[in-house]
């Protein structure tokens, strides 16, 4: 091969490197759009909520109807809500997805039903899964409109999302680290704790807080299970508002409470960052701790 067929197959590689892909060309567009499609959102909630927040808004207690007032109330139903669904949701996904991935004596038929069953859950729209919190937790058991009904009802919505989640998790650790922790002599739990379940952290942490914004931005769920009254809850057997109720009822049914409900949906999305940032953070710790080089690189 010549000098000039040399350049010649040289200039065509670049060439054809430098010309754009028609697939690149459609992902990259597709991904402008959404995130234009995100920021035209975020921006239309941020300009028109945050004019309305201060600490007045958030400490002071709904009025008439919630065009006045603030949403102090409407906060702490939304957390007592929150804190129910993380406490039941938490261990009982971890153990399942637990289960799922490393069962030693695996039943492939019975495993193959319940990931069919956890799926078709995930898909369920949450006005089901608010019919049965209604027919189950409020009537049944005789929970009626409270925040416990409520919160149980959300752990059942999320519960499957946060299993499958946390399952790929688990199985996307790599076997090598379960082989090199077995060549050490470390017993099957002791590998499970010490090694597989810190190494899918992040995975697990990011199902988590995917989990905690579809309940925190549950809407149909709740208006059938924790009521919709705007008094302070007492109790977990009282009945409480959620954000995503108090920012449907101020822009459905109330005249004049869009300016409200544009700063609820800014705190709601502000809270959505805070919790986001939360666990970035708690997973770098988990990092830096399972590999205190990364500690000092920081």
């Amino acid at each position: 091969m010549n000098s000039e067929t040399r350049n010649d197959l040289l200039w065509t590689s670049r060439s054809r490197r430098s010309a754009p892909h028609p697939a690149a060309m459609v992902t990259g567009v597709a991904a402008l759009v959404v995130a234009g499609m995100f920021g035209w959102i975020l921006t239309d909630i941020l300009y028109h909520g945050l004019t309305q927040l201060s600490w007045a808004f958030l400490t002071s207690e709904p009025q008439d109807a919630g065009r006045q007032g603030g949403i102090s109330t409407i906060l702490l139903s939304t957390l007592m809500i929150l804190a129910i669904t993380l406490v039941i949701v938490v261990p009982v996904s971890l153990s399942t997805a637990v289960g799922l991935a490393e069962r030693r004596s695996r039943s492939v038929r019975f495993d193959r039903i319940t990931r069919r069953s956890l799926d078709v859950l995930a898909a369920c729209p949450s006005i089901v899964f608010g019919l049965f919190g209604n027919a189950f937790f409020c009537i049944y058991l005789g929970m009626g409109y409270s925040i416990l009904a409520g919160g149980l009802t959300l752990a059942c919505m999320v519960l499957p999302l946060l299993i499958r989640t946390s399952e790929q998790a688990i199985r996307a650790v790599p076997d090598d680290y379960r082989y090199a922790a077995a060549s050490l002599g470390m017993s099957r739990w002791t590998t499970l704790f010490r090694v597989v379940l810190p190494a899918a952290l992040p995975a697990m942490a990011a199902g988590l807080v995917l989990s905690i914004g579809r309940a925190l931005s549950e809407t149909a769920a709740l208006i059938f299970t924790s009521g919709y009254v705007t008094r302070s809850p007492e109790s977990l057997f009282d009945s409480g508002r959620a954000m995503s109720v108090h920012i449907y009822d101020l822009a459905m049914n109330v005249p004049g409470g869009n300016p409200r409900a544009y700063a609820t949906a800014a705190t709601l999305l502000i809270v959505l960052f805070v919790i986001n940032g939360i666990a970035v953070r708690l997973t770098c710790f988990a990092g830096a701790m399972q590999n205190p080089s990364l500690e000092e690189n920081h």
